[in-house]
């Protein structure tokens, strides 16, 4: 009985676990494969995301994403307005209440 039991908590917990590649979001915009890698939405700034995204398999660093400047903030603390069809833009699109 104890060896079913095992076999079922084995089972339950195997599902439980979701493969990176479920997590990750993908979308093609203009022959590019965009995905988001992680994210984090900031608790303050309901508006802002934190996000480390690929471009055609090229992964970024995390940056800051905001939606209500369509602005990106790199580490080095230089802002980069989002451009039609770019990273930020799928990010606030994707997550827009």
């Amino acid at each position: 009985m104890m060896k079913y039991g095992v076999i079922l908590l084995v089972l339950i917990s195997s599902f439980s676990l979701a493969s990176p590649s479920w997590a990750m979001v993908c979308r093609n915009y203009e022959g590019h494969q965009i995905c988001i890698l992680s994210i984090k939405r900031s608790a303050k700034k309901y508006w802002e995301y934190q996000a480390a995204v690929s471009v055609d398999g090229v992964k970024t660093p995390v940056e800051v994403y905001n939606c209500r400047g369509k602005f990106k903030l790199q580490k080095d603390r230089s802002v980069i307005q989002f451009t039609q069809n770019s990273p930020g833009e799928i990010i606030c699109s994707f997550f827009k209440k």
